[in-house]
C-alpha cells in the first residue's frame, strides 16, 4: 500500500479532520468548496458512484483545513454506502466539528443507469 492510500484508508474524521481558528470570527463570510472527485461504492452492486460534493458554510469559531477535508472525502472511495448516507454523513461530520453559523452541502452524483441524484442538506443561519 502506498503512503497516500494508507492515509486515506486509515483516515478518522474524529481525530484527523484538522480545524483551524477562524481568523475573522467577527465577520459573516461564506466559504464555498467544491470537491469534484468524490467516489464511493454502491452498497447493492459494488459499482462505483461518482459525485461532486459542494460545501458552503459561514464559519463561527473554526474553519476546516482543506487538505484534511480532501483526505476525508477521499476516505469514502472503498466504502459501500448509499448516496443519501454519504451526503448525510459528510454534512453531520462537518456540522458537528465546525459548529458553523450556517452549512449547506450538495452531493451531485453522476448519472448511472439513467438516474441522476442530487442531495441537498442545509441548516438555517443563526
Amino acid at each position: 500500500m502506498r503512503y497516500g492510500e494508507k492515509i486515506i484508508d486509515e483516515f478518522d474524521p474524529k481525530k484527523d479532520l484538522e480545524l483551524w481558528d477562524n481568523p475573522n470570527p467577527e465577520n459573516d463570510y461564506k466559504i464555498d468548496i467544491s470537491l469534484p472527485e468524490f467516489t464511493a461504492l454502491c452498497p447493492r452492486s459494488g459499482y462505483p458512484d461518482f459525485a461532486t460534493i459542494k460545501i458552503a458554510y459561514i464559519p463561527d469559531q473554526k474553519v476546516v483545513e482543506l487538505k484534511a477535508l480532501k483526505l476525508y472525502i477521499n476516505s469514502f472511495r472503498n466504502r459501500h454506502i448509499s448516496h443519501e448516507s454519504a451526503a448525510n454523513e459528510i454534512y453531520n461530520t462537518l456540522l458537528d466539528a465546525l459548529k458553523p453559523r450556517s452549512l449547506k452541502l450538495i452531493a451531485d452524483f453522476s448519472p448511472r443507469g439513467n438516474v441522476h441524484t442530487i442531495i441537498e442538506i442545509a441548516n438555517a443561519p443563526h
